[in-house]
């Protein structure tokens, strides 16, 4: 599975992220892109990533062009709204096709009281959120009056890459995480599939013998007919349980019983 990761670092008085030196009225925006890219701004272009701004409170529609490479990547754009007194963090990893590029947009909202509160939402929705290490539910998730500090989110969903998040939370403030997932190509996404759907299999594991090796027979009972042998050490996958007997494939397409006397489960 393909794993992205970014980890938001918020600084100033309680490791919490405020504008001290700015006048009331104002709000910040960081941008953080890979590769570097071309932004844009309510239709002007205003730098290139990494970008930082402040300005009033508001809605902008933001577009970042990634600058050319070697393969062209599709740009990216989306509308956010500034809040006065903290800033608006986005990232963005561009790739080929949207659909396979990722990124998220980190915002806080001043609250009522001192507690710290969470919203997580992603592309696509129903992705599961993962707080400090526990299973909270499935995006879109509001998380209520969550500790004060730092907390790692692992937002994932079957056929995308996961995205790895850590941020710390404010007193008084909500924080929202968009979480945006990239598609894994076709191939990738059915090997990934397939591997959270294969079950775990026991295992049938042949021990030392008298004779060095163990005779697989014909039927559960010890007066079938020889079909052949196994040796010590040996593993086979566990396809049937009588008694005391072990349904084994010893070889290709061979299937035959081995006895527990001289084998034992193993995971």
């Amino acid at each position: 599975m393909l794993v992205m990761g970014v980890i938001l670092m918020l600084l100033g008085a309680g490791g919490f992220l405020l504008f001290s030196k700015l006048r009331p009225a104002q709000a910040g925006l960081q941008i953080e892109t890979t590769p570097q890219a071309t932004v844009y701004i309510d239709g002007d272009q205003m730098g290139t990533t990494p970008f930082e701004l402040v300005q009033k409170p508001g809605e902008i529609s933001i577009r970042l062009v990634p600058i050319a490479t070697e393969t062209s990547l599709a740009p990216w754009g989306t509308k956010v709204t500034l809040v006065q007194g903290v800033k608006t963090v986005i990232r963005r990893d561009f790739a080929e096709i949207e659909e396979a590029s990722a990124g998220e947009i980190l915002s806080f909202e001043k609250r009522s009281g001192n507690t710290a509160t969470l919203t997580v939402v992603s592309t696509p929705d129903a992705a599961q959120v993962n707080l400090d290490g526990q299973n909270r539910g499935f995006t879109p998730l509001p998380i209520n009056d969550i500790a004060v500090g730092e907390h790692k989110l692992i937002i994932s969903q079957a056929g995308y890459s996961e995205r790895q998040i850590q941020a710390r939370a404010g007193a008084g403030y909500k924080l929202t995480v968009v979480a945006m997932l990239a598609k894994l190509d076709t191939v990738e996404a059915n090997e990934e599939s397939a591997l959270a759907e294969e079950p775990q299999r026991e295992k049938v594991k042949i021990a030392d013998t008298p004779t060095g090796f163990l005779r697989v027979r014909s039927a559960p009972t010890k007066n079938a007919t020889e079909s052949g042998q196994v040796k010590p050490g040996e593993e086979y996958v566990l396809l049937e349980e009588k008694e005391s007997w072990y349904k084994i494939e010893y070889q290709k397409d061979k299937e035959g019983w081995v006895t527990s006397e001289y084998a034992k489960k193993v995971e």
